[in-house]
């Protein structure tokens, strides 16, 4: 695995020192184990570890936009989150997921690789949203493989500042889904700014990261209460009204 990420982030561009691998190979380490407890990961063999969640979530670093105060919304098994923050230690991390064991797995993670800076949010992403303490608090927003653009913007967005961007980590229907999700990520204050799309090294895999920037406030009803974005999604609401 050592050779596989420290060859992989040079071809990203990205420079990870000798403690920085080593604490991605505990973290690897520590799903592994906690994966026979708990439903963490599908992938668990190094390789796939290595490439498919590290490597895939390191790309998010090229955008230029993992600074300040990030947030990762349904961060899971810590995917981008806390791999961004091993490989910029100085940003001030918040992860947010709505699952306690999860959250659980995840500070154990940042406490066995003396990790600090990170804030851990057990709640679902529309109470976080109407949150004073974390609504337009964040400059960078980050998603991975959490829910279609449309849904995910609304969940999203709402934790910006305006200037700030979210990162939304996508597979091959990223330009169909956000053609769907133009009209929805403008009512919530957004703007797209981006479509990057990236290769993760040593696979045939690639994947595209959409980069919306928030150029003004969030309407206060958004995100709606937790199950109407997916049921309803503002698209969908907006056509109802025509």
């Amino acid at each position: 695995m050592k050779d596989l990420l420290k060859n992989g982030s040079e071809k990203l561009n990205i420079n990870l020192s000798d403690n920085q691998i080593s604490q991605l190979i505990k973290y690897s380490d520590l799903l592994v184990e906690w994966n026979k407890k708990i439903n963490l990961t599908a992938i668990t063999d190094e390789t796939g570890i290595a490439t498919k969640h590290f490597l895939d979530s390191l790309t998010a670093v090229k955008t230029g936009y993992v600074n300040g105060r990030v947030i990762d919304v349904g961060t899971g098994a810590g995917f981008p989150g806390l791999v961004l923050k091993i490989a910029k230690p100085d940003i001030k991390l918040t992860l947010l997921d709505s699952l306690n064991k999860r959250i659980k797995f995840l500070q154990t993670v940042s406490d066995e690789l003396s990790l600090d800076g990170i804030e851990f949010v057990h709640s679902r992403a529309e109470d976080g949203g109407m949150n004073r303490a974390f609504r337009g608090q964040f400059d960078t927003v980050v998603s991975r493989a959490v829910a279609n653009m449309t849904v995910l913007s609304e969940w999203c967005i709402p934790f910006l500042k305006v200037g700030g961007r979210f990162l939304a980590l996508k597979g091959p229907l990223a330009d169909e889904e956000l053609s769907a999700a133009e009209r929805a990520i403008s009512i919530l204050g957004g703007k797209v700014e981006q479509v990057m799309e990236v290769e993760i090294p040593f696979t045939d895999l690639s994947h595209k990261i959409i980069i919306v920037k928030k150029v003004r406030q969030t309407p206060m009803k958004y995100p709606r209460k937790p199950g109407i974005a997916a049921k309803n999604p503002i698209e969908q609401c907006y056509n109802l009204r025509k």
